[in-house]
């Protein structure tokens, strides 16, 4: 009986624990972002003014994008780790592979603004004239606005259809989230704010998580 309670418990932190994690990197993301786009100008060509006057706000933005990731692999660590065997190898190395490349591309762009405000606060002559700051401008955002947003597309369309498959979540998530990612997937570069998309899916299936673990239904 012990050992039964045990594993029974054990069931009731996982769905939570992933919940936990999901809500954790939807709120960081989304504050990371809106920093982001309040702080400076979404036009990569703009000149760096943006940058100069709102070095430590954007500087606070990039600092909560690792804690956001780290929350994030939690959630895919948990999630997969609640699918068990029912999981599909196929779509489970697309979801986990779309996610880690999410991730790598957050940080690769993160890093790259990062080194613009470094730079920026010694010689913003020199990285102006030369060209450099415009390079690594345009560099950072297409990494985060193209293909960061188009793996994201790939990840809900996986992890929907693992949902779909396994019964994990009500049916209406998964179409939810088809259509969700086929936006992201066809509108880069189009809506500035289209990024924020996949925090809020990511925060919509955790917080019913959260829920129906609480109620003990999941």
């Amino acid at each position: 009986m012990n050992q039964e309670a045990e594993l029974i418990r054990e069931g009731m932190k996982t769905p939570r624990a992933a919940a936990v994690a999901g809500i954790l990197f939807s709120l960081l993301l989304m504050a990371s972002f809106l920093l982001i786009r309040i702080s400076m100008p979404a036009n990569p060509l703009s000149e760096p003014t943006g940058f100069i006057e709102h070095a430590k706000a954007i500087s606070l933005a990039l600092n909560l994008l690792p804690f956001a990731c780290i929350a994030f692999l939690w959630f895919i660590a948990v999630l997969r780790d609640r699918l068990g065997e029912l999981e599909d190898r196929f779509f489970a190395t697309v979801f986990l592979g779309s996610g880690l490349l999410f991730v790598a591309m957050i940080f690769t762009s993160a890093a790259v603004a990062g080194g613009i405000i470094t730079v920026l606060g010694h010689e913003p002559s020199s990285l102006i004239q030369s060209g450099s700051y415009a390079l690594a401008r345009a560099e950072a955002y297409q990494t985060l606005n193209i293909y960061a947003v188009r793996m994201a597309g790939v990840f809900m369309i996986s992890a929907s259809t693992l949902q779909l498959r396994t019964r994990i979540l009500p049916r209406w998530m998964p179409f939810l989230g088809y259509a969700l990612a086929l936006i992201l997937l066809v509108s880069v570069g189009t809506i500035e704010w289209i990024l924020m998309v996949f925090p809020l899916w990511v925060l919509l299936i955790s917080v019913y998580i959260l829920i129906e673990n609480l109620r003990g239904k999941v």
